[in-house]
C-alpha cells in the first residue's frame, strides 16, 4: 500500500465549506482509504490506497457526493512534498516564513514565463513547474499576489500551505 498526502483546496475557510475532520476521515475511510489521518482543520489528510489513479478524482467526487460541493483536490507523494522543500529557493530564514502553492498539474512554460514577470511590493516569489515558493515580509494575510490571481493566470488548480504545515504532512507520510 502506498502512502498519499491530500491537499484539500478552500474547505473550513472563513466559515465556507465546513467539513470537521472527524467527518472527512470517515469519507476518505468510505471510500476505502486505509490509515487516514488529518491534520488540522485546513483539508490535510494523509491516507493509504492500494489504488493510484484518480485518486483525486475519487475523493471530490466524494465530497460532492457527500456535501454538494466542488473542491479542488491536489494528491502529492512524500518524495514531490521533500522535494518542494528541499528546492526552495530561499534562505532558511526565509524559508520557515514561507507558503509553498502547489499546482494540480504543470503549468504551461509560457504561463509560468508570464507570471514570472509579475511583481507586488513586499512579496517574493519564484515559480517552478511543481511549485510557487511564496515570501512576504508582511505576512500572507496581506499580500496582493493571491490564490485568485495565482489560478487564474497559471491556469492551473492550486492550494497553499505554510512551511509547518509542510513539514508535518511529511513527517505524516513517512511514518
Amino acid at each position: 500500500m502506498e502512502k498519499y498526502i491530500a491537499l484539500l483546496r478552500g474547505i473550513n475557510v472563513g466559515g465556507h465549506k465546513k467539513i470537521l475532520m472527524t467527518d472527512l476521515r470517515s469519507l476518505f475511510e468510505s471510500l476505502g482509504f486505509k490509515e487516514v489521518v488529518t491534520y488540522i482543520q485546513s483539508g490535510n489528510v494523509v491516507f493509504s490506497s492500494l489504488e493510484k489513479d484518480d485518486l483525486a478524482i475519487k475523493i471530490s467526487e466524494g465530497i460532492k457526493s457527500k456535501y454538494g460541493w466542488d473542491v479542488p483536490v491536489l494528491i502529492k507523494t512524500a518524495s514531490e512534498i521533500e522535494s518542494v522543500l528541499s528546492n526552495c529557493p530561499f534562505s532558511e530564514e526565509k524559508k520557515e516564513k514561507s507558503y509553498f502553492t502547489l499546482f494540480n498539474e504543470t503549468p504551461s512554460e509560457k504561463n509560468i514565463e508570464e507570471v514570472a514577470q509579475l511583481s507586488y511590493p513586499d512579496e517574493e516569489f519564484v515559480i517552478t513547474p511543481m511549485c510557487l515558493y511564496f515570501f512576504c515580509a508582511k505576512g500572507y494575510g496581506q499580500i496582493k499576489f493571491n490564490m485568485n490571481i495565482i489560478e487564474k493566470k497559471l491556469k492551473v488548480k492550486a492550494t497553499s500551505r505554510n512551511y509547518r504545515t509542510m513539514v508535518k504532512l511529511l513527517e505524516l507520510v513517512t511514518e
